[in-house]
C-alpha cells in the first residue's frame, strides 16, 4: 500500500509555516536533499491511459511524463511507456501503440517528437508552447528540490482543501518569469497536486491539474506511482465536467546508465531502435 492510500479526510487547520519551511519538510518527506543529489538518472516504465474517439485528445500529465499527445483508439486502452530522465533537464519518452513507437526527446534546450500513429513519419521540433512547458517540467527531482540553486522563487499562496485534505498552496516563480502552483499535503508534506498547462478544447483554454498519488519508497526516495491529469471544463462535454487520464508506474530505476545519444535529435531510421546500456542502478516494482 502506498503512502497516499493511507490518507484520510482532515478537519484541522494546517500549522502556520513559511514557504521555505514547507519546502524543507517536503524535501525531507521525499527522502532528503542529499539523497536526491546522488540521483543523476532515473527511468520509469508503466502504462498510460489513452482516451477513446468519443472524447477530445489529451496530453499526458505532470512534471515528469508530459506533452506527448496520446493516440486515440476506438476504446480507451493503456499504452506501455518508458520515461528516461537525466540531469540537465534531459528527457526521453517512448510510447508504444499498435506496434509503433512514438517519441518525445528533450536535450535540455531543444525538443523533438515523432508521431507515427498520426501517420507523421518525420521528426518534428517542439512547438514554442511545448518548449515552454517542458523547460519547467523536466527537472529530474521536480521543482522544489534545490529550488534556490535553480533560481526559483517560492511564495505561500494560502491553504486549501484538496479532496478532503488540508494542503499548503505554493506559488513557484521560475527564472523565465513563468509561474506554477503546487499543493503540498499538510500531514504528509508530499505533493498533492500540480498546476498543469491549460489545454485548448472547443476554442477555449481550460485549467489542468495533475494529482500525485500512491507514493512508494524506492531506495529511500518517495516516488508517486500514480498520476492523474484532470482537465476541468466550464460546460459539460459529452456529459462530463472534466477529462481524466491516468499514468500508472510499474517500475522505477534509479541511476541507470543512459547514453547521451538517447537525448539527441532522433534519426527516423533508428528513432525506435536505440539501445540503452545495461541498467546500473536500483529498481522497485
Amino acid at each position: 500500500m502506498g503512502v497516499a492510500d493511507t490518507k484520510a479526510p482532515q478537519t484541522s487547520t494546517p500549522t502556520k509555516l513559511t514557504a521555505a519551511e514547507i519546502v524543507e519538510k517536503n524535501v525531507a518527506a521525499r527522502g532528503g536533499l542529499q539523497a536526491w543529489r546522488t540521483v543523476q538518472t532515473m527511468s520509469m516504465t508503466g502504462q498510460m491511459e489513452a482516451g477513446g474517439n468519443d472524447r477530445p485528445a489529451s496530453r499526458t500529465p505532470g512534471s515528469t511524463v508530459q506533452q506527448l499527445s496520446s493516440p486515440r483508439p476506438a476504446d480507451q486502452v493503456k499504452l506501455p511507456f518508458v520515461l528516461d530522465l537525466k540531469r540537465g533537464r534531459k528527457q526521453r519518452i517512448e510510447l508504444q501503440f499498435k506496434g509503433e513507437t512514438a517519441l518525445q526527446v528533450y536535450d535540455g534546450a531543444n525538443g523533438w517528437k515523432l508521431r507515427p500513429y498520426l501517420n507523421r513519419l518525420e521528426v518534428e521540433p517542439f512547438t514554442a508552447e511545448e518548449l515552454r512547458a517542458t523547460t519547467i517540467q523536466s527537472e529530474l527531482d521536480g521543482p522544489l528540490v534545490d529550488y534556490a540553486s535553480k533560481g526559483t522563487k517560492i511564495e505561500l499562496a494560502g491553504t486549501e482543501q484538496i479532496e478532503g485534505r488540508d494542503t499548503y498552496k505554493l506559488k513557484l516563480i521560475f527564472t523565465n518569469g513563468q509561474t506554477q502552483h503546487v499543493w503540498i499535503d499538510a500531514a504528509t508534506f508530499l505533493e498533492s497536486r500540480f498546476e498543469g498547462t491549460p489545454r485548448r478544447l472547443d476554442g477555449a483554454y481550460h485549467p489542468v491539474y495533475v494529482y500525485y498519488r500512491d507514493f512508494r519508497p524506492v531506495y529511500g526516495l518517495m516516488v508517486p506511482f500514480l498520476l492523474e491529469t484532470r482537465v476541468e471544463l466550464e460546460k459539460p462535454l459529452r456529459g462530463s465536467k472534466e477529462i481524466s487520464e491516468k499514468i500508472v508506474v510499474d517500475e522505477v530505476v534509479v541511476n541507470p546508465k543512459l547514453e547521451e545519444s538517447l537525448f539527441s535529435r532522433p534519426n527516423v531510421g533508428s528513432a525506435t531502435s536505440q539501445s540503452k546500456a545495461p541498467v546500473g542502478g536500483h529498481s522497485q516494482p
